[in-house]
């Protein structure tokens, strides 16, 4: 669950052939203010707008390359889904995607339009969606691409906290937005790899602390509900293997509220010209709401802009 240099050396080489090397770009009013050099990661740049397409790319590839495929599924709330039907288009297999009922429009589109289909399981958090998903992946020839627990996924995201210390070796902290983990694994082993002492603080949805908890207590601590506005963070249910490979890792996590994942939208809206969904402002919001800053050069992950048009509205008009 935790990338090898072996295996972030090759997801490199693999997605160097579709996906740009994302910009760094200093973020000079939340620095001013926080006493320290801070920078954004801008995974937004990737094809369908998140950091997504870094994993399902690399595990597809390295996986049409072991075995004959003749369909990828996956479930997810948006940009996980999205992102495994780009890598499906872009490697000719059929994709199916397992989302919950009244998902996030803007992500469903681009699901859509990358021409997977599209099945549509219970509300609230995904759980109804992923067993689904997991039924129909017990056929044969079907590989189920699992966000959370696929083993060669994390390689993918690796490649960015690379990038990072390629642009920025003096790099001091990172804010990762956290949900199923498989971002923070992998920012988290690549960096410290090239940089033993740099911190990685991970970010949560108040309203969806699971993993913040189990990080803390040690073990597994599912959450009866995860309404976020975030719904790139609403995870429930956290696997026993990720809070292991979290405790490792991960130097600190934190807590950001809905409000202050709005107010960090905002921010990076009007501030910087920057489109961020709730998830993807999740590491702005992080630092804008830290005492001081942890380090002399901060990078904040911007993991998405697909935000929906109801979300947006209340950023760009907090009044109504």
């Amino acid at each position: 669950m935790i990338p090898s240099a072996d295996a972030i050396g090759d997801a490199r080489k693999i997605l160097r052939r579709d996906l740009p090397i994302t910009r760094l770009v200093p973020a000079t009013k939340i620095g001013r203010e926080k006493g320290c050099a801070a920078y954004l990661k801008l995974e937004s740049e990737l094809p369908t707008g998140s950091f997504k397409p870094r994993g399902a790319l690399y595990a597809l590839s390295v996986n049409l390359a072991r075995r004959s495929i003749r369909e990828v599924t996956a479930s997810s709330t948006g940009n996980h889904g999205a992102a495994v039907a780009y890598a499906a288009k872009l490697l000719g297999v059929k994709a199916t995607i397992f989302l919950p009922e009244n998902p996030n429009p803007v992500k469903r589109a681009r699901i859509a339009d990358l021409g997977a289909t599209i099945v549509e399981r219970g509300m609230g958090d995904s759980q109804a969606a992923f067993q689904e998903a997991l039924a129909y992946s017990q056929n044969d020839g079907v590989y189920f691409l699992n966000d959370a627990t696929d083993p060669d996924l994390p390689a993918g995201p690796a490649t960015l906290a690379w990038e990072i210390l390629d642009a920025l070796p003096s790099t001091d902290t990172i804010y990762v937005p956290m949900g199923d983990t498989a971002l923070i694994r992998a920012v988290a082993a690549a960096a410290k790899q090239r940089s033993p002492k740099i911190r990685i603080i991970g970010v949560q949805a108040e309203n969806a602390p699971s993993y913040f908890l189990s990080w803390k207590k040690g073990e597994a601590v599912p959450t009866e509900t995860c309404n976020t506005i975030a719904d790139g963070l609403a995870t429930r249910i956290p696997e026993t293997a990720n809070v292991h490979a979290i405790r490792e890792l991960v130097d600190d996590v934190c807590l950001v509220s809905d409000a202050q994942m709005i107010e960090a939208i905002r921010y990076l809206l009007f501030e910087e010209h920057l489109v961020a969904e709730p998830a993807g402002a999740a590491a702005t919001a992080a630092l804008m709401q830290a005492k001081t800053a942890p380090g002399q050069n901060v990078v904040m992950l911007l993991t998405g802009a697909n935000i929906a048009p109801d979300i947006l509205k209340r950023a760009v008009n907090p009044e109504r």
